[in-house]
């Protein structure tokens, strides 16, 4: 197995990121809907396979399967060439530190693969809304599953974050994801077969998710399906305006702007500056 070191991953970085901001509308729109797609069905998945763990074995052994299903997501964008915002917080900057591409580049890459990465988590909390977190009776009655009930709860914890307090602690918890996440992705860039990739993936994943960070892709997903299948089966626990309003005053907003810095100050900025005259060596 090769390994590249961080001057040698900066460079790829920069270089992959000057990829992506090259991409027409189109495709980073249908990269970005496939992305979204990817993260929700990991986040799916991490929703059944902790659903009851808690009552048994504890919260903490909880979050851990939470934690340790989801990365699914991640591996599924990585491998398949989709494109991720809270990744592209971190290439299209690396791009613009090495002078790759420009800063209206990198403002439409974010802008269509933010609306992209949404498309794609609403079409699949759409569907597991009407699938696996829900039974439907013959007169066409939705009752939540037991994974229903646990959607319905992940949202719930997710917009409740008010007050001031509430929304820097939703703020800094984004700044630990996308460092977590970029350091994945800063990992499997370092690896140059399928299973190392993977392995490196996957840890960094688990630790933030199991830890409790936010990452406002994923929060595309979890919040709008706890309200779907509310809305589906009448459990009230949501209102309609939830989905337009508190999902991004209570969360989205905050953690997306903490996404950011986490990508954009703990990883560009800082490798950038460290690793400097080591990444122009390479390019020699």
């Amino acid at each position: 197995m090769v390994t590249f070191s961080p001057a040698q991953v900066c460079n790829k970085i920069a270089a992959a990121g000057k990829g992506k901001c090259g991409l027409s509308s189109g495709n980073m729109l249908i990269r970005a809907f496939l992305a979204g797609a990817y993260i929700a069905i990991g986040a799916a998945l991490a929703t059944v396979g902790s659903t009851g763990v808690a009552d048994v074995l504890g919260p903490g052994v909880a979050q851990i399967v939470l934690g340790a299903l989801f990365p699914i997501g991640l591996v599924l964008v990585v491998l398949t060439g989709a494109e991720l915002f809270t990744g592209d917080a971190m290439f299209a900057p690396m791009a613009i530190a090495q002078g790759k591409t420009s800063f209206g580049r990198l403002i439409k890459l974010w802008v269509l693969v933010y609306i992209g990465n949404l498309i794609g988590s609403l079409f699949m909390a759409f569907l597991v809304s009407v699938g696996p977190f829900v039974t439907w009776s013959a007169a066409g009655a939705a009752t939540a599953t037991a994974f229903g009930v646990r959607a319905m709860a992940i949202a719930a914890a997710k917009i409740s974050y008010t007050g001031v307090m509430g929304i820097i602690s939703c703020f800094f918890k984004g700044i630990v994801c996308n460092w977590l996440v970029c350091l994945a992705l800063f990992l499997a860039l370092a690896a140059d077969e399928v299973i190392s990739k993977i392995v490196a993936i996957w840890l960094p994943i688990m630790t933030f998710v199991a830890a409790g960070f936010e990452h406002c892709v994923a929060n595309m997903y979890f919040i709008p399906a706890g309200i779907f299948t509310s809305l589906i089966t009448g459990a009230e626990k949501f209102q309609v305006t939830d989905l337009f309003t508190t999902m991004w005053t209570n969360n989205i907003i905050w953690a997306t702007l903490g996404n950011i810095v986490g990508a954009v100050v703990m990883i560009v900025i800082i490798y950038h500056f460290s690793f400097k005259k080591e990444s122009a060596a390479c390019k020699e």
